[in-house]
């Protein structure tokens, strides 16, 4: 498939650069639709010269969604929100864009396609984000029986908004909510993440699997939230919030962009990857997966008290 065209929806998110440097590399031409490709020009860079091809496009018009997918080989559909608002709700980004995707897919005769889910996706699920999920699985499979499904734990990077998030708060509040501090995660480097998703859109034996993707340990979010303050060297308490408390709290805070009634109800549910019945990121061929501990120090310095070198504050 090298110099194939692939099109990757969502590209300007923070999957979707390392998805578009992943590909660029191996020789594949991109296309990024985007609603204003003015502001994707950085991702010009992560290819060479004409390699990487921005087009404007908005996965709420079917059209455009089309227009898109002409000539492609392949396709890659990253495009998801963590809250439902305006125009931008859970229905019309994780199901309606998913349907168009898929149906400009099928037209063009495009037969790989990797849709990007999550772990937790369950149609009878009590959050409105894992259901919209499971409907953009199905959405997405009526169409194209042979696209991938791939289901991430939470994904950490330079720009992720899981470390960056909770350190930012550190720097500010004494303390820093505890929800479902048992909850289990299985964090992914972003850059593995990507290497799974050319491995979803290039390998014969994944077309039409689901495969769940983890790193290589699982946390519980009391422990994930203690590495962050150990990372950034800022004592806070971690304030136990439990679920009745929570829920409501969520609903409250939602406006701020903080914290939704959502999210509090998948703090309830593990976020690691299935024991069985599905496939695992080993069997996309990346087989070594970096760690928390080797990755998270290298971003994660600025929120410190002090500069990026220093273990500790000096006199």
């Amino acid at each position: 498939m090298a110099d194939d065209l692939i099109v990757v929806f969502g590209g300007s998110g923070f999957v979707g650069r390392y998805v578009i440097k992943a590909l660029a590399r191996r020789g594949y031409r991109v296309r990024a639709p985007m609603r204003r490709p003015h502001l994707g020009q950085d991702l010009r860079v992560l290819g060479e010269v004409g390699q990487i091809h921005l087009m404007q496009a908005n996965v709420r018009y079917p059209d455009s969604v089309a227009r898109a997918m002409e000539g492609a080989s392949g396709a890659v559909n990253l495009v998801g929100v963590l809250r439902s608002q305006g125009k931008q709700t859970f229905q019309a980004m994780h199901v309606d864009a998913a349907a168009a995707i898929a149906d400009a897919a099928k037209t063009e005769g495009v037969t790989r396609l990797v849709q990007m889910s999550a772990i937790g996706a369950d149609a009878q699920s009590r959050a409105a984000y894992a259901r919209s999920k499971a409907a953009g699985e199905a959405a997405v499979r009526a169409r194209v029986p042979t696209a991938t499904v791939l289901r991430p734990s939470i994904v950490f990077g330079a720009e992720d908004r899981f470390f960056n998030r909770f350190a930012d708060m550190a720097k500010f509040s004494p303390a820093l909510p505890l929800i479902g501090g048992k909850t289990k995660f299985q964090p992914l480097h972003v850059v593995d993440l990507a290497e799974a998703i050319v491995g979803a859109l290039t390998r014969p034996d994944a077309a039409g699997r689901t495969y769940e993707l983890g790193g290589p340990r699982i946390y519980t979010f009391r422990e994930l939230l203690k590495f962050t303050l150990a990372t950034i060297d800022r004592k806070r308490w971690l304030a136990p919030l439990p679920f009745f408390l929570a829920e409501p709290l969520g609903a409250l805070m939602s406006f701020t962009g903080q914290l939704t009634a959502d999210q509090v109800r998948m703090l309830k549910t593990p976020n690691v990857v299935a024991a069985s019945g599905v496939g695992t990121i080993a069997d996309l061929g990346v087989a070594t997966l970096e760690t928390v501990e080797s990755i998270v120090p290298t971003y994660l310095w600025r929120f410190r008290p002090y500069g990026q070198f220093q273990t500790k504050q000096t006199a």
